[in-house]
């Protein structure tokens, strides 16, 4: 956990004695992990273990009681989620939070950052900037949306999109806010195979070519082997294994944690 030698890069994302607390609660005890820049780090752990949680604090929708987050050697604990958006950090949810009414294309323009639109009283003064950079704004959308091939849909309602769809324009929309470092909250929930499949190869893809960082909640331990190194495993608000899938397949400790659920030992 110590993010490297002298001299070397800091991890994208170092997480150091996070702790939070509801009340009497203890959701995260302590928690320190490193997410390392250009991995598919995956997380892990029983229902409950605090994944969401450690999600939201990071991101800053919620504040630690103790603890740092630092985002490539900056220190943004606490910042605000619009901060760290900025800072080039997206996160999705485990139910995708797409506006309703709006086309998949729209879903995808909004997410862009610093729109000359959003900022008043420009659209009175500044119609014809506007309507370029919303040009601008369409086709870069439509390209976002044919590598992730839903092209088909730019003009079809989020409304009418499976499960598996929009979680996939979940993950348009951090590409569209530019991110670099992106935290997806289980991409597999409620897809069936042939779409997760889909998911997984674009999120090796996003990776391999475009150089961006991905955190994985996940409990399809089989996707997770194939896509996340290193893997950490979170139980109780703690880390209780890091490694490869393999190594933290075999760890008893991880064992009794799932308490024999789902964790095979690798062959």
């Amino acid at each position: 956990m110590s993010g490297g030698a002298p001299g070397a890069a800091p991890p994208a994302l170092a997480v150091r004695g996070l702790t939070k607390r509801f009340g009497g609660f203890v959701a995260l005890d302590a928690v320190s992990l490193d997410v390392p820049e250009g991995s598919i780090t995956g997380l892990i752990g029983p229902n409950g273990a605090g994944k969401t949680t450690l999600f939201a604090t990071v991101a800053g929708f919620l504040p630690p009681d103790e603890g740092t987050v630092m985002l490539r050697g900056q220190d943004v604990t606490a910042a605000p989620p619009w901060r760290l958006h900025r800072a080039g950090l997206a996160r999705t949810f485990q139910i995708p939070r797409l506006f309703a009414r709006m086309t998949v294309l729209e879903n995808l323009m909004v997410a862009a950052p610093d729109q000359s639109g959003e900022r008043l009283p420009l659209p009175w003064i500044a119609r014809a900037r506007i309507a370029r950079e919303e040009a601008a704004l369409a086709e870069r959308a439509q390209a976002v949306l044919a590598r992730l091939n839903l092209a088909a849909l730019a003009e079809a309602p989020a409304t009418a999109l499976s499960g598996g769809q929009k979680k996939l324009v979940e993950l348009g929309r951090a590409l569209m806010s530019g991110a670099s470092l992106i935290l997806l909250d289980e991409p597999a929930a409620g897809v069936n195979r042939t779409l997760l499949r889909e998911i997984a190869a674009t999120i090796a893809r996003l990776n391999r070519e475009d150089a961006i960082t991905f955190l994985v909640i996940e409990h399809d331990l089989d996707l997770v082997a194939e896509l996340c190194d290193p893997v950490h495993v979170l139980a109780e608000g703690r880390v209780i294994a890091s490694g490869t899938m393999a190594q933290v397949r075999n760890d008893p400790v991880v064992a009794e944690a799932y308490l024999g659920m789902a964790i095979a030992p690798a062959d």
